[in-house]
């Protein structure tokens, strides 16, 4: 038997909690305010239609990881499928990739938070700090984001199960209030509201730019897999469940507003939804009902990538690809606490960017999004050719083509994020955020390889699979299991 000394995380989620991880990380602050500007971008169908590529390219990847989720059940989701089909340096690149995608979007809920809370009530605007990009940051705004962060990282120290009941209660609240909004536009809107059918392809690209950071969040589950005490195949269908989900709330968000309010207010609006629902229902008060609404999404949406950014830097930290302080569990409650406390004081600092700085994470992080997507559908490519006999409780029909549509979808992406492209991303702000995230991420994988040189890579695979789930293990089963036949 193999002694490596490996954390292990307790399996406490249920089927309930899995789906309100996935579904209420997925939908956030983004149905609140982004819809007026998918329509005004692409026109109403061509909106729709964004959603509904975007949504099936982001399925194809989904069914590559739900594959990968069943045959790897184990915390880091990216990292185990990116080593197990890639090797080494590409599980680096897929996991610090995503831990950039969560920690940046997690990273702007603050900000949302902030921005939510100011529309209910106008926050004395308190310590004036600096302006950035022309907006004015005071001490007061930003304290309402840094509070959240504060809170959202001592539930999620206190453990996943705390944690998911917490996203059941925000995702029930986001749901209703969806429901409300998409009534009130089907009693009282207009379909004369709707404006143009499509713009342009420059305007649907812009709004196929934004998908990625949309549907982001199902692949949350393969981070916490290792905590689920489900059935493995159930596990599998939860995740492609989460994105149809997602797909349909944004393409109901989309008909909800454009039948709400006319195409002038929605695009002058500070909160589109919140706003269209008070010209719908006649009432200041149904706009307020919105941003609480919005605000259960920011919650969920928020609570969500932190259990997902510190379960990858947990299983970093524990297969020595990071410092191993990343590692380290909370002794009663088992949660990852120097992950979580890192993540924390990021999310603490990101208000004092101001309110322009949402859109900065929003579109860099969805870059970290679509690099790790790239590598993980090769990943299941390689895997199935190198292992057909790996246990796959959850197996992909026509495996080449999903795999090759999951590559392609990624490169489609990847190619939206480039230089080349009209809608890339803004320098400095957005690329200045990808270059920080390299630069730290290049000194922590130097200095990892300094600190863990000697480990071997049989010690690695069994620190990052455990027993059960090592190459080696498997294949001797194998074996055994042939020879039984014989």
């Amino acid at each position: 038997m193999l002694l490596y000394e490996r954390q292990k995380l307790k399996r406490v989620l249920s089927r309930s909690d899995v789906l309100a991880l996935s579904f209420g990380t997925m939908i956030g602050w983004g149905w609140i305010v982004l819809p007026g500007q998918w329509i005004h971008n692409a026109g109403f169908a061509g909106a729709i239609i964004s959603f509904l590529i975007g949504g099936t390219m982001c399925l194809f990847v989904g069914l590559t990881y739900a594959e990968l989720t069943t045959a790897l059940p184990i915390a880091g989701g990216e990292l185990a499928f990116a080593y197990r089909g890639l090797g080494y340096f590409w599980a680096w690149v897929a996991g610090w990739a995503i831990s950039f995608a969560y920690v940046g979007v997690a990273s702007w809920e603050g900000i949302a938070l902030s921005t939510a809370i100011d529309y209910l009530f106008q926050v004395p605007k308190i310590g004036y700090l600096w302006t950035l990009a022309g907006y004015d940051v005071y001490a007061s705004w930003a304290a309402i984001g840094m509070a959240g962060a504060v809170i959202l990282t001592v539930l999620n120290i206190f453990g996943v199960k705390p944690a998911a009941v917490f996203q059941i209660m925000g995702t029930l609240g986001l749901v209703l209030s969806g429901i409300v909004f998409v009534a009130g536009g089907a009693a009282f809107g207009e379909t004369e509201y709707m404006g143009p059918l499509f713009t342009s392809a420059a305007g649907m690209g812009a709004v196929l730019l934004m998908t990625p950071s949309m549907f982001i969040g199902f692949d949350v589950i393969p981070q916490s897999t290792e905590e689920i005490n489900i059935p493995l195949i159930d596990i599998a269908k939860v995740l492609i469940l989460s994105i149809v989900l997602a797909c349909s709330w944004y393409i109901i968000m989309i008909v909800g507003i454009a039948v709400s309010s006319p195409p002038e207010m929605r695009i002058v609006a500070s909160v589109p939804v919140a706003d269209a629902a008070s010209f719908a229902f006649k009432t200041p008060i149904m706009g307020k009902i919105m941003i609480l609404g919005g605000m259960c999404g920011i919650l969920t949406s928020w609570n969500g990538f932190m259990v997902g950014a510190s379960r990858i830097l947990f299983a970093m930290g524990r297969a020595k690809m990071l410092p191993q302080i990343f590692a380290r569990l909370h002794p009663k409650h088992q949660s990852p606490v120097a992950a979580l406390v890192m993540v924390g004081i990021i999310c603490c600092l990101s208000p004092l960017l101001g309110k322009n700085a949402l859109v900065w994470f929003v579109n860099s992080a969805a870059l970290g999004t679509v690099i790790s997507y790239l590598i993980v559908s090769i990943s299941f490519i390689n895997i199935r050719i190198k292992e057909p006999d790996l246990s796959r409780p959850f197996k992909v029909k026509r495996w080449k083509t999903i795999g090759l549509a999951a590559i392609a979808s990624s490169l489609f992406f990847l190619l939206l994020y480039s230089p080349i492209s009209p809608n890339t991303l803004i320098w400095p702000y957005e690329w200045g955020l990808v270059l920080i995230w390299s630069i730290a991420g290049i000194i922590l994988a130097l200095r990892s390889r300094m600190l863990f040189s000697k480990t071997s890579t049989k010690e690695r695979e069994v620190l990052m699979f455990g027993e059960e789930y090592s190459r080696e293990d498997i294949q001797l089963r194998v074996k055994e299991v042939q020879n039984e036949k014989k």
